[in-house]
C-alpha cells in the first residue's frame, strides 16, 4: 500500500483510495457492487468517504483476486468465511501457517462434537 501522507486520516476520498491501493476508482466502483461488505459511507454530496477498514478490505480483495487468484466468487466467499473466523483470527496470525488453522478448527469441532454427544 502506498502512503503519501504519514498522518492518519479519518476519511478517504476515492481518488486518494485509489492511488493508495494501486487501484482505479472504476474498479473500486465495481467492487461495491460485488462484494457486499465494502460499504463505503457518502458526504453530504454524494462523495464516497472511505476509511481505514475500507481500504483494509480492498487491499484484502485485491490479494484475493490478483495474488491467490480466487474469482469474485471465489473471493467473496472467503471474506465471508473470514469473518465467521474472528475468534480464530489471532491463532492465525499466532502461528502464521494456514494448513495449522485449519488442524486446529479440526480439533476443535471433533472436541466440541465429543462433547455434545456427552450431554445428548
Amino acid at each position: 500500500m502506498k502512503s503519501t501522507d504519514s498522518r492518519k486520516k479519518l476519511y478517504y476520498s476515492i481518488s486518494e483510495v485509489a492511488e493508495l491501493t494501486e487501484t482505479k476508482a472504476y474498479v473500486l466502483r465495481f467492487w461495491e457492487k460485488e462484494f457486499p461488505t465494502l460499504k463505503p459511507k457518502k458526504n453530504r454530496g454524494g462523495n464516497r468517504i472511505y476509511q481505514e477498514r475500507e481500504i483494509q478490505l480492498i487491499n484484502r480483495i485485491k490479494t484475493l483476486l490478483y495474488e491467490e487468484g480466487y474469482t469474485i466468487e471465489g473471493a467473496r466467499q472467503q471474506l465471508k468465511s473470514h469473518r465467521s473466523l474472528k475468534l480464530v483470527k489471532p491463532a492465525a496470525k499466532a502461528t502464521g501457517n494456514s494448513s495449522e488453522l485449519r488442524k486446529k478448527i479440526r480439533a476443535v469441532r471433533t472436541e466440541i462434537k465429543d462433547l455434545l454427544k456427552l450431554f445428548s
